[in-house]
């Protein structure tokens, strides 16, 4: 599998927006936070399945329409590196369709909650395979943070719940393919690389959603929606995604991820009126209490302090 690619094409001169690291990772955050949201506004429309079809499809129409005008697809890039895009467009379609599916069971503020245990197997892939090292702010504020995650995914009744364990699964297929991706693709054009990905995940999604329900179309507003959910949940949205994983170690980067859920809980209350609990409460002070730690010693890092 070869990485070590050329740089010399337009689409790896990354846009000033996506090197400003604190723009970007509160863009990331904020869209990230929307993804369960999205899922569960898509259920009066469609099966699961079918709506995540219809989301990547569209959302790699438009990154390959993107990535052509930019300075074409290279498909030199997938033939030297075709079973590292087989790997992760297979991890990422089953990682979509189990978090489709879950916010059936679960409401998605919940959902989004006990997708936060992405960060523990993100930190045990960064710091076993991938050679990630935590200094003191680091640990401590890891340590919170995961607290945290606990204190506020920990609900007597739900942990156990299919849809909960559609989570679980979920968060490790997805954790894993940031581990694949921060391991193999660092050097890959950012924008070619994100078209392949998606493609192999719309043709792997093609098939899961075949084998598990009949083909229909959407009505109208159904078709709007996937338009916006393709355009903003995974064009916009996993952009920001993986370059801020160009600029964050994986540990770093999904101990960061772990606000999304405290924004997921606020839109999960604002659209669909679903109360946190006081458990809830006290988990997402100990996420943003762990994530004011890493980003301190992020800083003093960076600093040399």
């Amino acid at each position: 599998m070869k990485t070590n690619l050329s740089t010399s094409s337009p689409l790896t001169q990354t846009p000033t927006l996506l090197n400003n690291a604190p723009v970007l990772v509160s863009a990331m955050l904020l869209l990230s936070s929307m993804h369960l949201i999205f899922a569960a506004l898509l259920r009066p429309y469609l099966p699961p399945s079918l709506s995540a079809l219809y989301v990547l499809s569209i959302a790699t129409i438009e990154t390959g329409i993107f990535v052509s005008f930019r300075g074409g697809i290279r498909l030199s890039l997938f033939k030297e590196n075709v079973w590292f895009f087989l790997a992760i467009g297979l991890l990422v379609a089953v990682s979509t369709n189990l978090n489709y599916a879950a916010v059936y069971f679960i409401d998605p503020g919940m959902a989004s909650l006990l997708n936060q245990s992405t960060v523990l197997f993100g930190l045990a892939l960064g710091l076993l395979w991938l050679g990630d090292r935590l200094n003191h702010f680091h640990g401590i504020g890891a340590v919170i943070a995961i607290l945290g995650v606990i204190v506020i995914s920990f609900q007597p009744g739900d942990l156990f719940r299919l849809g909960s364990l559609l989570i679980l699964g979920s968060a490790f297929t997805y954790a894993l393919h940031a581990a694949l991706t921060k391991r193999f693709a660092q050097d890959m054009d950012l924008g070619n690389f994100f078209f392949f990905r998606l493609l192999l995940t719309s043709i792997f999604m093609l098939g899961i959603g075949l084998s598990q329900t009949t083909f229909i179309l959407p009505v109208w507003q159904g078709a709007l929606l996937l338009f916006v959910v393709g355009t903003f949940d995974v064009v916009i949205s996993r952009t920001l995604y993986y370059a801020a994983l160009r600029h964050l170690n994986l540990s770093i980067h999904a101990l960061v991820l772990t606000l999304s859920p405290v924004l997921t809980v606020f839109w999960s209350f604002l659209i669909f009126g679903s109360q946190p609990t006081l458990q809830q409460g006290f988990g997402g002070m100990g996420v943003i209490g762990g994530i004011m730690l890493v980003t301190w010693g992020q800083i003093r890092k960076a600093r040399g302090i």
